[in-house]
């Protein structure tokens, strides 16, 4: 099956301030497009206020959302909602994304928790992206998690996640290390979960690193480089479902930023293989 035609292409890189200055003195020619979790730049001004619209005028952006809880039972944040609406019109971001998790109950809870895989929680969740997606007048993009526990199941992962975005008729944001880390911590097989997922649905994908506790538990920290078996991973979803535009996340232990330029060339590398 083909991919839908998508405005994003290629191989993107999550925008951290340690290098912002770097990439404006030197246009990094191999990165397609940028992430940025919105959360973190829309009050930003000053200097690198400056810098970061200096970026976008030149450069593709999408935009990753950390804090809108959206499977929590707490009240929606509208106000953020519209706050993140106005922003991806002043600097002409047309894709935004947030994960399928929950990080606020009577408070925020600075982790990203997940959501029971139950009938009821479908109807909750998909309930409350519609409302995003009415708001924001677009769809929006659901980023399938690691986690490592859960309360409750009446389905398996994979059936909940497709149910959730046929429900909510969402796109989906695929993380190739979070089914990776999740097959190996409980005990699936990754291939038959990615081959599962809508093709036809997916807007962008994430690859990153992980921490290896032991040899069947690993903890998802996008503080490492990318292991030969999660590049398999991405390599086979390409060969499956064709090629699809893919972010390497970076969020901790920063390399210099030629490190992390050498991972997206690797992520174009596979690109190319099935071109």
């Amino acid at each position: 099956m083909l991919l839908p035609p998508s405005i994003l292409q290629g191989a993107g890189l999550g925008l951290r301030r340690s290098f912002l200055s770097e990439i404006l003195q030197t246009p990094q020619t191999d990165v397609d497009f940028y992430e940025i979790a919105p959360e973190n730049w829309i009050t930003m001004g000053g200097k690198l206020g400056k810098q970061f619209r200096a970026m976008t005028e030149k450069n593709r952006f999408v935009c990753h959302g950390l804090s809108l809880s959206i499977g929590s039972t707490d009240l929606l944040d509208e106000t953020l909602v519209r706050q993140i609406k106005a922003f991806m019109a002043a600097h002409s971001i047309e894709h935004y994304s947030e994960h399928l998790s929950y990080c606020s109950h009577n408070g925020h809870l600075y982790d990203l928790m997940p959501i029971p895989f139950t009938a009821e929680a479908v109807k909750h969740v998909a309930a409350r992206i519609k409302r995003v997606q009415d708001i924001l007048e677009c769809k929006i993009a659901i980023e399938n998690v690691s986690y490592y526990t859960f309360s409750g199941a009446e389905m398996s992962e994979i059936d909940f996640f497709n149910a959730v975005v046929n429900e909510a008729d969402c796109d989906i944001l695929l993380d190739v290390n979070n089914i990776y880390v999740n097959s190996v911590n409980h005990g699936y097989d990754a291939r038959e979960f990615l081959n599962a997922m809508p093709v036809e649905r997916i807007t962008y994908a994430h690859i990153a690193g992980h921490f290896k506790e032991t040899d069947d538990f690993l903890v998802d920290t996008h503080g490492a480089p990318i292991i030969n078996p999660v590049w398999e991973l991405l390599r086979h979803a390409y060969q499956h479902f064709g090629v699809f535009p893919t972010l390497l996340e970076r969020d901790f232990n920063l390399p210099p930023l030629a490190e992390l330029v050498a991972e997206v060339k690797q992520i174009k590398a596979l690109q190319a293989e099935k071109k």
